[in-house]
């Protein structure tokens, strides 16, 4: 059997440090050429297969991915936060940062990221990305328009000058200073443009997502519309590849690790992970606040309740509502089935005896 040659890949805009190591560890060559596809894949051909391309996620990745997995290439695309070797051992400099990627992969030390084998599914994530980043674009530009005014004395909230015909009453409370009132219709220009830019994009995303046949059986669930569904299909991209409800949790940030130091005797701790996709947890628990919030559907407004009278903390118990979404999320979208709200008693007996199992732990 061939063994596997480990190509690290460093890029950069101008050039791509690359470096080779054999399944023993051997580094057998170093190379540089400029960052194309057709450079790129001619330094990589003069490797023997079987070979493995390792790179750093980034603004670059989703580029080589692509380019040279059209090529035959296998290409992994790895999380840098987990590759602190490269950044504090020795010396550093992209040879040495190419040499250690390849190594880290040889050792199995790599944590992949997961990117769309699909271009198209590909562009739906980069417009949710794109939505929800104007989104804290807005937010900015209020917050700013908001400290200005308290720094005058007057206390609002973004709904006193979200509508314009509102601006000119609220203008007339500030002090005569031409500087001031100068400033704050700069800032009400650029909040305007947010705005508009949020709008346009919310009204491209909606119109992608109602195409997406997963996404309509999404937003049957209390608290998840078209934004948030489009959100969940985007980032989550293909649900058989988490292996368990647990894994998803983690992935989408509300997930559980235990934490044991000391012997067995020694109490483990629970915390939330603190890694995961900071957009889909916001969104996942924005979902359950909604959800609770609901009208029409109580069930997880019932299932919040109940959790609230087993002794659990407010923000726990929405916490468990969120993971309670996901999962039904996960597994409407993997079996093909719709959302019955008479089925969700069996998904939170479920969540709360996998909680109940995790806490015995500590003891």
């Amino acid at each position: 059997m061939e063994r596997m040659h480990y190509i690290g890949a460093d890029a950069h805009c101008a050039s791509t440090d690359l470096a080779v190591v054999t399944q023993t560890g051997r580094l057998t060559g170093r190379d540089r050429c400029t960052t194309t596809i057709p450079d790129l894949a001619r330094c990589i051909e003069r490797v023997r297969r079987p070979r493995q391309v390792i790179v750093e996620e980034g603004p670059l990745a989703d580029w080589i991915f692509r380019g040279l997995g059209a090529l035959g290439e296998t290409v992994v695309v790895c999380n840098p936060r987990r590759n602190a070797l490269i950044a504090k051992a020795g010396d550093k400099d992209d040879a040495i940062d190419a040499e250690k990627l390849a190594q880290l992969a040889r050792g199995g030390y790599l944590e992949p990221v997961h990117h769309p084998e699909s271009t198209a599914r590909m562009q739906l994530k980069r417009l949710v990305a794109a939505y929800h980043d104007r989104v804290r674009n807005r937010v900015r530009q209020a917050n700013r328009i908001m400290a200005e005014f308290r720094q005058q004395g007057v206390f609002i909230h973004e709904n006193a000058f979200a509508e314009p015909d509102k601006r000119p009453a609220l203008l007339r409370r500030l002090p005569g200073s031409l500087l001031v009132r100068d400033t704050l219709a700069i800032y009400l220009t650029g909040y305007e443009a947010a705005v508009l830019q949020e709008e346009q994009l919310r009204r491209k995303l909606v119109q992608r997502a109602r195409r997406q046949e997963p996404i309509r059986r999404f937003v049957a669930l209390p608290g998840v519309r078209w934004i948030r569904a489009a959100t969940f299909y985007a980032f989550v991209d293909a649900p058989f590849r988490f292996k368990t409800k647990q894994a998803l949790w983690k992935y989408v940030g509300i997930g559980l690790e235990r934490h044991q130091s000391g012997g067995p005797l020694q109490p483990a701790a629970l915390r939330v992970t603190r890694g995961g996709n900071r957009i889909l947890k916001d969104m996942i628990l924005g979902a359950a606040k909604s959800a609770i919030a609901s009208r029409k559907d109580r069930t997880f407004a019932d299932m919040y309740g109940r959790w609230l009278d087993q002794g659990i903390s407010p923000r726990n118990a929405r916490r468990n509502v969120a993971r309670s979404l996901a999962a039904i999320l996960w597994s409407i979208w993997k079996t093909g089935a719709t959302y019955r709200p008479e089925r969700v008693g069996v998904a939170t007996r479920s969540l709360a005896a996998t909680l109940s199992d995790r806490v015995s732990s500590r003891f």
